[in-house]
């Protein structure tokens, strides 16, 4: 999934022991500043290459993500959280292998609701814990945490190219609520962006 940073929604306290992982190898919990270093490389590890050019860059684009991240961390306001994958049966000395975030955006082209709704993005996971559970944990975090806050709609966006990751979206009950029609896309030969949604049920919540 392509990340998407905003500035909109910030921090909030969320237990750990409510939020709930998808098998016993996973703890499910908000992230704290100590665990920004490994959340940042996760990231920058599952959306920029190493490669060539890209790898001179990579630091950077790694740095870039770490202060983004500790920025909203610090702030404030209610509606955002960044949530952790933990592996409780790791010997390492660090056991944090996915991240994702949940914040609050406003009306836009792409849902035309006209209110608020809460927006997932960055969800990542270390290569090694791919396909073991730990992603469907963190989105199923999102979701109790959405519902915590009051919304029984979940949005994301999907690149039309990544497979793997729409199959994942659409086993958890995700459904297509548009296609990107940019001009751009087409022309300069893009995977073309689609924006998921999910309505929660409340007893889930439970």
């Amino acid at each position: 999934m392509k990340p998407s940073f905003f500035h909109s929604s910030h921090q909030k306290p969320v237990s750990a022991a409510a939020l709930p992982a998808s098998s016993s190898q996973f703890q499910i919990r908000a992230a704290t500043a100590a665990d920004l270093t490994d959340v940042a490389q996760i990231i920058a590890e599952s959306f920029h290459s190493q490669s060539g050019l890209f790898g001179w860059l990579f630091p950077l684009l790694r740095l870039g993500i770490y202060e983004d991240l500790r920025h909203r961390l610090a702030s404030p306001a209610p509606h955002h959280v960044c949530l952790v994958a933990i592996d409780t049966t790791a010997d390492a000395a660090s056991n944090l292998v996915g991240t994702v975030e949940l914040g609050v955006r406003f009306s836009d082209s792409w849902t035309q609701v006209g209110k608020s709704f809460p927006y997932l993005s960055n969800l990542a996971v270390h290569p090694k814990y791919r396909r073991q559970g730990a992603a469907s944990g963190l989105l199923t975090g999102c979701e109790k945490v959405a519902l915590s806050w009051g919304f029984q709609d979940l949005y994301l966006h999907v690149l039309e190219n990544n497979h793997q990751a729409g199959q994942l979206y659409f086993k958890l009950g995700y459904q297509v609520h548009k296609v990107e029609s940019h001009f751009d896309a087409f022309f300069l030969r893009r995977s073309r962006q689609i924006l998921l949604h999910k309505h929660l049920n409340i007893d889930s919540a439970i």
